[in-house]
């Protein structure tokens, strides 16, 4: 007799798979909608948490040091003018950002000099964060150029200017036009003023920073800390929050040498702001947990529909193995029904998701109309805008059937060794 191959072996566990689905079909239909549903939920829910994820990265990376940042190694815990990036950083910098690897990632980069000191007027001192920026850069990336409540924002040929938060300018009695005094430690360990004139003031929403922070131009700081062309910092920013580590490496690899020296280190925005980091992750797992418990309990559903298949064929299988169907063989049927029931279905669900992101929420999804809580959320020093924007990536949409798929083989194992090990002789002696 010549045996079978194992192409007919398949396409017989295949045929009795599709077969089982379909004799059952009100249970098929019940547990089928239940996955669809579940996957639909759980992509929409993946491209709107990246979307609130990428734009939560984004409102602090411009707000911070980027989403890669260039400084010494002692600046992230000193804040001090001493530990600053010499001139000649800046070309080595740029060199490595023309590579044709990343160039196209690479959508700003910007330098700015930092500084913790005094603000002073007649009507007394506060702490002040003072920053030195590129105003024609700093307006494109930072959003406290559009948060103007007076005046203007800084501009190429300002010298003794200063764009003040709104906050820094009531306790210190100040108005447009007045004159205030800043105060901090240069380069040679000195006590050093500037004097500078209101031109802007701004209101963030965040009262940390509209109490503390001043933009003037990079040219008038470096003059008056005299530290020249020196920066305490290089940020970069890029597209897509995703291409930070291959960034962070190449750059790594083409600053090897100061970093070698301690001159320099590189750092995403996960190492440089701590804060926001966690605050994604917590968020991140939050949902995984939930959508854990409810893939949990769709596996459940799957056990049961294919379990209660497997019962009521009991006889049968007893009579597939009886004329030559090995209990592996039988098992593998049900395996196949288990695995083609949430395939199919999670086929469906996640492109049902995917539309239905694209179709109806393409404009975004305007939390503000949901609850008026959300029209000042803040976190870490950011103010989050309200209107959450669907991120695309084909990695979720792999990432969610791949968990479809993984709850439905897990869920039919038990059914599928109930079925490989029934006893042929008492099958026989169901009725159905």
């Amino acid at each position: 007799m010549t045996p079978q191959r194992p192409s007919m072996h398949i396409g017989v566990i295949v045929t009795l798979a599709l077969r089982n689905l379909r004799r059952n079909v009100r249970r098929t239909i019940l547990t089928a909608t239940a996955l669809i549903i579940g996957g639909a939920l759980l992509i929409f829910s993946l491209l709107f948490g990246d979307g609130t994820h990428e734009q939560w990265i984004d409102s602090g990376v411009r707000t911070g040091s980027g989403h890669v940042t260039i400084e010494r190694p002692e600046f992230r815990l000193s804040r001090k003018i001493e530990d600053r990036l010499p001139a000649s950083a800046r070309p080595l910098v740029m060199t490595a950002l023309e590579s044709p690897d990343i160039a196209e990632q690479v959508t700003t980069v910007f330098a700015r000099l930092t500084v913790t000191g005094l603000a002073s007027s007649a009507a007394g001192a506060r702490p002040a964060r003072i920053l030195g920026v590129d105003p024609i850069v700093e307006a494109a990336l930072s959003p406290l150029d559009d948060q103007v409540v007076e005046g203007r924002y800084l501009e190429p040929d300002d010298r003794l200017a200063a764009y003040v938060g709104a906050g820094l300018v009531e306790s210190l009695d100040l108005r447009l036009g007045s004159r205030l005094v800043l105060t901090a430690q240069d380069a040679k360990k000195d006590i050093a003023g500037q004097l500078v004139r209101v031109v802007g003031v701004f209101r963030s929403g965040v009262p940390e920073v509209d109490q503390s922070l001043i933009h003037i131009p990079l040219a008038t700081a470096g003059e008056w800390l005299g530290v020249g062309h020196d920066v305490t910092n290089i940020g970069v920013l890029v597209d897509d929050s995703i291409a930070v580590p291959g960034l962070v490496r190449h750059l790594r690899r083409a600053l090897a040498d100061p970093i070698a020296r301690g001159e320099t280190t590189v750092m995403g925005w996960r190492e440089a702001m701590p804060a926001l980091r966690d605050a994604v992750l917590i968020d991140e797992w939050g949902s995984y947990l939930v959508f854990g418990i409810l893939f949990v309990i769709i596996g459940f559903s799957i056990v049961n529909t294919v379990l209660m298949s497997v019962l009521h064929r009991y006889r049968e299988f007893g009579v597939l193995q009886a004329i030559g169907l090995t209990p592996r063989q039988t098992g593998a049927v049900v395996l196949v029904e288990g695995l083609t029931l949430t395939g199919v279905s999670g086929i469906v669900g996640v492109g049902l998701g995917l539309f239905l992101t694209w179709f109806f929420l393409g404009d975004g999804l305007d939390m503000s109309q949901i609850s008026g809580a959300f029209d000042d959320m803040t976190f870490s020093g950011v103010v989050i805008d309200p209107v959450i924007y669907p991120v695309f990536r084909t990695a979720r949409v792999v990432q969610s059937l791949g968990w479809i798929l993984s709850i439905g083989g897990v869920a039919s194992i038990y059914p599928a060794i109930r079925a490989a090990t029934i006893d042929v002789a008492e099958s026989m002696k169901f009725e159905r």
